[in-house]
């Protein structure tokens, strides 16, 4: 008999699950657990749905000025970390 996974170890695996990285009885393991815990179903199926959607978006560059303004907004809202490189 396997040990089921626990909500802990199914994060864990997510990742690779997702990628299709891990072995098939961890993936057999990530998917009865799925099945079973409806918290981590949850968890499963919205970043499912959220790479999908993000797999589908072409990227647009941001504009030189607006990302130099951006990332020097960001260092002031951390504390004044010394600014990026150009």
């Amino acid at each position: 008999m396997t040990s089921l996974l626990t909500c802990k170890d199914f994060l864990t695996a997510l990742n690779e699950y997702l990628d299709e990285t891990e072995d098939a009885e961890l993936r057999r393991e990530v998917e009865r657990h799925v099945n079973e815990c409806p918290n981590c179903w949850v968890v499963f199926d919205t970043t499912k749905k959220t790479l999908k959607v993000f797999k589908g978006v072409d990227l647009h560059p941001l504009p030189e000025e607006v990302h130099r303004r951006l990332m020097e907004r960001i260092h002031q809202r951390i504390g004044g970390a010394s600014k990026p490189q150009a």
